[in-house]
């Protein structure tokens, strides 16, 4: 780890990396009147504290998902980091917006309405039987982000997040996860 100048011994802090995305306990940095900045031990980048104890950086809400396209990808990132800095109508935009890429990354065809990806999602058994209440639960919250003076809040934003990364995890990173392990058993020997 760099050092930092000065950087003293304060009370354990545990928090999640805003950089590098680590859960840690740091107990390095600096303390004012105003706030307090620890400093990760696994990237040495500064996180600062307010007196009210909101984090800057914040931290990406939910967990990576393996295997997606680099569009979902990009935009499940961006949904993520849109939590991390409180811009909650954001999020619910990027997640309406993901379920168009996921429809077309399975074969959707560009430019159709929102309700028509909805349902291609919904008919090709890419949505779990009882997950059709969430998909349109997203797609009500993007109306209304989109169509209505409406502010989004955290609960909004993060019920949205862990539906979508639940949604990528099955269209995603199980199959994917099945298709090596089964890859790994044809190539392993046959035991007696």
């Amino acid at each position: 780890m760099s050092t930092w100048t000065n950087a003293s011994t304060l009370p354990s802090r545990s928090y999640t990396c805003g950089y590098c995305g680590n859960p840690l306990a740091s107990n390095i940095g600096f303390s004012g009147s105003i706030g307090t900045i620890y400093i990760c031990h696994f990237c040495s980048l500064p996180t600062y504290f307010d007196n009210a104890g909101a984090q800057i950086p914040g931290s990406p809400y939910g967990d990576k998902v393996e295997n997606t396209p680099q569009e979902v990808e990009a935009l499940y990132e961006e949904a993520r980091n849109c939590v991390s800095c409180n811009a909650y109508t954001a999020t619910v935009l990027c997640c309406r917006k993901l379920l168009m890429n996921i429809a077309v990354s399975k074969g959707a065809k560009e430019g159709l309405k929102f309700a028509e990806y909805v349902q291609y999602l919904a008919d090709k058994g890419f949505v779990p039987p009882d997950g059709k209440a969430w998909v349109d639960h997203i797609r009500k919250k993007g109306n209304e982000a989109t169509h209505q003076i409406a502010i989004m809040t955290k609960e909004d934003a993060q019920d949205l997040i862990t539906f979508i990364e639940m949604l990528l995890k099955l269209i995603y990173e199980f199959p994917k996860a099945i298709e090596r392990k089964d890859s790994d058993s044809a190539e392993q020997p046959a035991q007696a």
